[in-house]
């Protein structure tokens, strides 16, 4: 990678994070603590405003956009095939959202590319098996609720088919076992609880900060599964 290049791909890491330190910079253009300053200083002096504030890292200042990127053809391609796998396993909300997504970087690529994609996309197809229904309505809420750490309430059924209401904090969302499922603190149970999405009757976000100060990590709740896909 030339400088220029690895230049692009600092601002566009800069641009994806609140903070970066120079650490992770480091590591991901496999340069020396060193090398990054003098790129970050260089950035600077192409007329970008970046910052630093201790202890978080480098911030590009707000206010300061990037034009419109150009993508390669196998990051389209990359994007392209995520799509069949977005349209097989989420819902109808994301599904409109990514498509929203891959028309924007449709509209950026040149047009030796875009027929190119159009011929891939053709080629791309996904078979789930018979037994495999799979119905997630609330991805969207969820994501938002856990993202703004706001309390949410959930009618929920069962494996009995009994319906409960419970009062939860979302700590994240974990596909295995072909479904989705939402790992939340249950104010009701006072431990963490494992909820089928495809089970959720309804979900209501009460817009109320999360009352419990700290979670568990989601990796850390992940070696507590009951199965190892």
């Amino acid at each position: 990678m030339n400088r220029m290049d690895r230049l692009l791909g600092i601002l566009t890491l800069l641009q994806s994070r609140k903070y970066v330190p120079a650490e992770k910079i480091s590591e991901k253009f496999s340069i020396s603590i060193r090398t990054v300053y003098r790129d970050i200083k260089a950035l600077g002096e192409l007329g970008i405003p970046v910052s630093f504030e201790a202890p978080k890292g480098y911030f590009v200042v707000q206010g300061y956009f990037l034009p419109p990127v150009s993508f390669s053809t196998e990051e389209a391609n990359t994007l392209l095939l995520i799509e069949v796998l977005v349209n097989g396993f989420t819902d109808q909300s994301v599904q409109k959202h990514y498509a929203s997504l891959l028309d924007k970087v449709r509209s950026v690529l040149r047009g030796q590319q875009k027929e190119k994609l159009e011929l891939l996309n053709e080629k791309i197809r996904l078979q789930k098996p018979a037994w495999l229904h799979l119905n997630f309505e609330y991805l969207p809420a969820l994501q938002n609720a856990i993202a703004d750490k706001t309390i949410i309430e959930l009618e929920y059924i069962n494996q009995k088919e009994e319906v409960s209401r419970r009062k939860t904090e979302p700590v994240g969302l974990i596909f295995y076992a072909f479904n989705w499922h939402l790992i939340a603190w249950c104010h009701t149970r006072r431990e963490y609880r494992d909820f089928r999405v495809s089970r959720i009757k309804k979900i209501s976000n009460t817009g109320l900060p999360f009352k419990k100060n700290t979670h568990i990590d989601l990796n850390e709740y992940m070696k507590q599964l009951p199965v190892d896909y």
